[in-house]
């Protein structure tokens, strides 16, 4: 069945995750603040491009965000010319952005005054599972708008789970972050650890992957660890907005991240190195190399 699709948001998670939504043949409306990119993306896609997030917005039965924090998040929803303003009734409004869970139940409440759902259904999988079309996506809300918004949601993912009331995609998401956080600077010094030793990584990590140390992170990341190649992928700057938010919200339910703080701190110095925007493999370029 083809629904009328708003999609607010195309950076590199956005840009293919709308495509995969247009490819299933949904009638897909983007916006995008660089008016360009949206004209790219209809140019790469079938679809059309509106010049507001409210003109976006119009009459859509789904309408999708994707932007960079709280405050572009804000700003797109219930700002002078945010989609919040023209979304219909009996709409659901399902929010991919990274952001806290606070900003999530503030909207789903808006959004429940103005009579349409809200999901806060943030992604997990990098550029490289947006571009296959294979993210996790964690999501929080009511289970009728959840029922409403899968088939579509589904259009981009390889797994999706509504995890609780408004707020719940979001603290998945930082549990989610948490996790990396520790993986990867635990495979950070396991690489380092047996290139000092004179071993042959790679063939340590096809033996170790295979049993308890495996991870993601090890099957995706350990050869570009290996070449010092982090041009590419989830950038510092990102993480660090990710962690900000985990580590802020474990103030208020009482939660210690001992080991996430001290990472937090390496992901500075990888900043402070000029690393922003490099993917968050790149922890082992702190470690020395005999």
């Amino acid at each position: 069945m083809s629904n009328k699709v708003a999609f607010i948001g195309l950076g590199v998670m956005g840009f293919p995750m709308a495509g995969y939504i247009s490819k299933a043949g949904h009638d897909v409306t983007v916006y995008n603040r660089t008016t360009a990119k949206a004209e790219k993306w209809a140019q790469t896609y079938k679809g059309k491009t509106a010049s507001t997030p409210a003109e976006a917005a119009k009459e859509a039965d789904f309408v999708f965000t994707c932007v960079g924090n709280d405050n572009d998040l804000k700003e797109v929803t219930t700002g002078p010319e945010g989609a919040f303003q023209n979304v219909k009734k009996g709409a659901v409004f399902i929010d991919n952005t990274t952001a806290s869970a606070k900003v999530a139940r503030e909207l789903f409440n808006i959004a429940t005054e103005k009579g349409f759902g809200f999901l806060d259904a943030p992604v997990s999988g990098g550029q490289a599972g947006a571009e296959n079309g294979a993210l996790t996506v964690m999501v929080g809300g009511e289970q009728s708008d959840y029922e409403k918004a899968e088939p579509v949601i589904d259009c981009y993912s390889k797994k999706i789970k509504l995890l609780g009331t408004a707020g719940s995609g979001q603290l998945a998401k930082m549990v989610n972050q948490i996790c990396i956080a520790g993986l990867v600077q635990a495979l950070s010094e396991g690489i380092r650890f047996g290139q000092n030793a004179g071993l042959n990584v790679e063939d340590v990590i096809e033996v170790i992957s295979k049993g308890a140390a495996q991870s993601w992170q090890m099957e995706n990341r350990f050869k570009t660890m290996i070449e010092d190649k982090f041009d590419y992928g989830f950038a510092v700057d990102w993480m660090r907005k990710d962690l900000g938010i985990a580590m802020e919200e474990a103030k208020s339910n009482g939660s210690k991240l001992p080991v996430t703080e001290i990472i937090d701190q390496y992901y500075a110095e990888v900043q402070k190195n000029g690393g922003n925007r490099f993917d968050t493999s790149s922890l082992i370029t702190l470690l020395p190399k005999n």
